[in-house]
C-alpha cells in the first residue's frame, strides 16, 4: 500500500498541540500486526521540531551517546497531518492520478497540480 507521505516531504499539522507548525518529514513508520502484515491504521510520521518529548538518557558503553535529558521528535499518526503543496505553501488533500504518460502520481485536489 502506498502512502500520500513521504520522507524529505514538507507537512502542516492539523490538530493537536502543534496544530498548525509545519515541518520535514524525517521518517514513516508503519507498524506490523500480530501476522506480520503491515496495518494500514497504524502509520506514524516524525516530523522535525514538532511533537518534541524528553528522555532520560543513561550512560551506555558506546562514548558517541548523549548523556542526560534529551529533546527529541517523537511519532504523530499520519491522519493528523497534511501534505503541503510545494508551490503555493498550503495544505491540501493528496490523491493518485495518472499523469498523461501513465505513471500514477500524488496530485492536490485543492491547487489542481501534480506534486511528483
Amino acid at each position: 500500500m502506498k502512502t500520500k507521505i513521504r520522507k524529505g516531504d514538507t507537512v502542516e499539522v492539523i490538530s493537536g498541540n502543534y496544530k498548525g507548525e509545519q515541518g520535514e518529514v524525517k521518517s514513516v513508520i508503519r507498524k506490523k500486526d500480530k501476522q506480520g502484515q503491515y496495518d494500514p491504521e497504524e502509520i506514524y510520521v516524525v516530523v522535525a521540531g514538532v511533537n518534541l518529548e524528553k528522555k532520560h538518557q543513561r550512560r551506555t558503553g558506546n562514548i558517541r551517546t548523549q548523556v542526560g535529558i534529551i529533546e527529541r521528535e517523537g511519532p504523530i499518526h499520519i491522519s493528523k497531518v497534511m501534505l503541503v503543496s510545494p508551490r503555493s505553501k498550503q495544505a491540501s488533500r493528496v490523491e493518485w492520478r495518472r499523469t498523461a504518460e501513465g505513471d500514477s502520481a500524488r496530485y492536490s485536489t485543492k491547487h489542481d497540480e501534480f506534486i511528483d
